[in-house]
């Protein structure tokens, strides 16, 4: 896979602009290393990125900064009743498989589920923010595994 170029820092700058941010050194580093993660990496796995450009960030600053990322509307949490945290940068609606042995999280888009409801509020008051599907199963890889 390819890296995606990073954001020249006026168009981070106004990425958050746009969220309410304030555009650190920092976060504009996190941010271009999530884009060139491929899938829905951990707070972990961006930590062991960007520690190779920021020395001396720590793992704290890193959860952080995900989770204002989140909170603001810039990344979305994947599969957030899973157990750990992901997140990811595809913007495009779409859903998840979600391998049960190795927690995989591959996207799925959303046109192979066909039409999905279009409700806003729900009964009890539930007011929707989005529709996210996770499809729960054993993915290629650990069907192998487990037949080998």
């Amino acid at each position: 896979m390819h890296d995606i170029p990073s954001l020249d820092a006026r168009s981070f700058r106004e990425l958050c602009a746009d969220h309410g941010l304030a555009a650190t050194h920092q976060r504009q580093m996190l941010y271009d290393v999530m884009r060139t993660m491929p899938g829905h990496p951990s707070p972990e796995e961006i930590y062991a990125r960007l520690k190779r450009r920021i020395p001396a960030i720590s793992l704290a600053t890193v959860y952080k900064n995900i989770h204002l990322f989140v909170e603001r509307g810039v990344l979305k949490e994947v599969s957030m009743h899973h157990g750990s945290l992901r997140v990811e940068m595809n913007g495009h609606p779409h859903h998840h498989l979600v391998c049960s042995q190795c927690k995989a999280i591959t996207d799925i888009e959303e046109e192979d589920f066909g039409m999905l409801p279009t409700l806003q509020r729900l009964p009890g008051g539930f007011e929707v923010d989005r529709y996210a599907i996770d499809v729960i199963g054993i993915c290629a890889a650990c069907q192998k595994a487990k037949s080998s």
